[in-house]
């Protein structure tokens, strides 16, 4: 187990934390950068700067932090993983440090190449864990049937048709509001660090969303959520996480089987009927081509399972 980060009581200056507060603010107003990603920028470098003042016992002003050096960023990253963080992780906050690094020399005026040419560690990439066609079917069927309520029924059956028909992250189909039904030909989804796409809406998530409004004892409003709890309130996206591990469990499918592996599926079986990797990439949202590139990894090690079954050698 990971133990808590031992930095919490560690006083950092007050050059470095003006530093750091400017670092974010700029993330946030120049690159668009989502709260969830500066709080983890936040605290990987905290984390960092924490280490650095302990490990050499005394305060990191920025005459200091500009003089780091290679032993030091290697001692960092011999600590971390020796306190039981995994390489993912550690390559994480990493990459937080250089890129807080390189700002703070275009401020400065120093060379942060100590900083910036520490390698980070190799880890494997995870896959994306789909489900197939058909176990993607069961699910929303099973979804309807296991609710208290027709309409709660309706509601879930809706937003996972969102998340499977349309490729959308939970927070985007929780994020719609009351104005954007009925839901048109297309959607103008806002994603990740306030990037916009245009989502083609297939006419199974529309006729889902028809049939929960159609069923909502709450009154539709423009500014409100489209999706609603009980009570009224914006749907809670626990409430989804947990309708599909009843599901998963229901229909003996492995844990993997989450509301984001209906992401995960779209664009993979998309990607098995031939859809064109680009377009894919534009439909997710996905700022590099290379973390769709895992679809096409996805797709392969299915074909080879079936080759493998399939050859007359076996």
């Amino acid at each position: 187990m990971t133990q808590e980060k031992p930095h919490l009581g560690v006083q950092i200056s007050p050059a470095a934390t003006e530093a750091l507060a400017t670092f974010l603010s700029q993330m946030t107003a120049l690159r668009g950068a989502a709260k969830n990603t500066t709080e983890a920028y936040q605290a990987d470098i905290l984390g960092f700067l924490a280490f650095i003042t302990q490990h050499t016992a005394a305060p990191q002003g920025l005459n200091a932090l500009k003089a780091i050096t290679v032993q030091d960023m290697r001692a960092w990253m011999a600590f971390e993983r020796g306190r039981g963080v995994g390489a993912r992780s550690l390559a994480r906050s990493l990459s937080a440090v250089k890129s807080f690094y390189a700002w703070l020399a275009e401020r400065e005026g120093f060379e942060p190449t100590a900083v910036l040419s520490t390698r980070a560690p190799k880890f494997q990439n995870k896959l994306p864990r789909p489900l197939t066609k058909d176990a993607a079917v069961k699910v929303l069927d099973n979804l309807e049937v296991q609710a208290t309520e027709a309409w709660i029924g309706a509601r879930d059956v809706a937003v996972v048709t969102l998340l499977y028909g349309c490729g959308l992250r939970i927070s985007e189909a929780l994020g719609l509001k009351g104005r954007d039904a009925p839901l048109a030909d297309v959607l103008r989804i806002k994603g990740k660090g306030g990037k916009e796409r245009i989502v083609p809406v297939i006419s199974a998530a529309r006729e889902a969303v028809d049939a929960y409004i159609k069923l909502c004892p709450h009154p539709s409003e423009p500014d409100m959520a489209l999706f609603r709890g009980a009570r009224g309130g914006a749907l809670n996206p626990r409430l989804i996480q947990k309708v599909m591990e009843r599901s998963r469990l229901q229909l003996g499918l492995p844990a993997t089987a989450t509301p984001h592996a209906m992401r995960h599926s779209f664009a993979t079986h998309l990607l098995g009927a031939g859809g064109d990797l680009r377009a894919i990439q534009e439909l997710l949202g996905h700022a590099s081509l290379s973390t769709t590139q895992a679809y096409t990894a996805v797709d392969t090690a299915h074909l080879m399972d079936v080759y493998e079954r399939a050859h007359p050698r076996r």
